[in-house]
């Protein structure tokens, strides 16, 4: 095993996501839990997998914890 990587996503029902910087709108007419599920999506595909949730304070806000298994070459990096 060569440890773990983690992702923090912030994410706002209302319609924004953000990660690392990259900041993700939902676009008009989409659902919110559809916009959420869609952006989760895509993570799993590239490995991710939620290992956490963290409400916030602000209503309909969360950060979201998620990890994969580090690539031996990054592993060798870090």
């Amino acid at each position: 095993m060569n440890g773990w990587e983690y992702k923090v996503v912030y994410v706002d029902f209302r319609g924004r996501i953000s990660s690392e910087g990259a900041e993700y709108i939902r676009q008009s007419g989409e659902h919110r839990t559809g916009f959420v599920r869609g952006y989760l999506d895509k993570l799993g595909e590239d490995g991710w997998e939620m290992t956490g949730v963290l409400p916030l304070m602000r209503p309909e806000s969360s950060y979201f914890l998620l990890k994969r298994p580090r690539k031996a070459a990054e592993a060798k990096e870090g």
